[in-house]
C-alpha cells in the first residue's frame, strides 16, 4: 500500500468527556485500523483500532489520512492523521502513532488539536475542569512567564492550552499504555 492513503467519512459512535484519559474502544473494526491492516501494519492493528474508535467515537463524520512505510510496514512506525467534527464540539485535528515491537506489543499515542473561541482559563475551567495545571519555568529567562499552561492529566496524558487571537487552542497529548 502506498502513503499516505486517505479514508472517506466515517459515522462512529459516542464522544468521551475531553479530560477523561483514553479507555477501553468499541469492538468494531474502524476504517482506519482496515486501511492500516490493508497497508500491512497488522502488528498494532488493535492498538490502532482502539485509539480510532476513541477518537472518532460521536464524530459526525472524519477525514483520515495513513502514513504508512512502504517497507517493512508491520516493523516500523505508522501514523495517521484525522480532521473530526464532533457532535456539538469545534472542529478538531488528532494525529496517533503506533510503534511495534514495544514492551506493550504495540506502542501509542496521540494528540487533539481544537481550536475554542473563548480564553484559555475558560477553556481549562469549562472543558478541563478537573486537572491541574503544571507549572513549568525550565528554559525560559527568569522575567518570562510561559504563554503555554500545562494541564496534568497523570503521568500519561498533558493538555497545552495556547492563546491565539481572542480564543485558545488546546493540544492533547497522550501515550497508550
Amino acid at each position: 500500500m502506498h502513503a499516505p492513503f486517505a479514508l472517506a467519512e466515517d459515522k462512529p459512535g459516542q464522544a468521551p468527556a475531553p479530560q477523561q484519559p483514553m479507555q477501553a474502544a468499541n469492538p468494531s473494526v474502524s476504517a482506519v485500523t482496515q486501511a492500516a491492516v490493508k497497508a500491512g501494519a497488522l502488528s498494532c492493528a488493535s492498538r490502532i483500532n482502539q485509539v480510532a474508535n476513541f477518537l472518532t467515537a460521536g464524530s459526525q463524520w472524519f477525514n483520515a489520512v495513513l502514513i504508512a512505510p512502504l517497507a517493512d510496514p508491520d516493523q516500523r512506525l505508522v501514523s495517521v492523521s484525522l480532521e473530526i467534527q464532533a457532535q456539538d464540539a469545534p472542529l478538531a485535528y488528532a494525529s496517533a502513532s503506533f510503534a511495534p515491537n514495544q514492551a506493550n506489543g504495540c506502542g501509542g499515542m496521540y494528540e487533539t488539536v481544537v481550536y475554542w473561541s473563548q480564553g484559555c482559563d475558560k477553556v481549562a475551567s469549562q472543558n478541563f475542569g478537573g486537572l491541574k495545571r503544571i507549572d513549568v519555568k525550565q528554559g525560559a529567562p527568569a522575567a518570562r512567564a510561559p504563554s503555554i499552561a500545562i494541564l496534568d492529566g497523570g503521568a500519561a496524558m498533558k493538555i497545552f492550552l495556547m492563546p491565539a487571537g481572542q480564543g485558545c487552542v488546546s493540544i492533547k497529548k497522550e501515550v497508550v499504555q
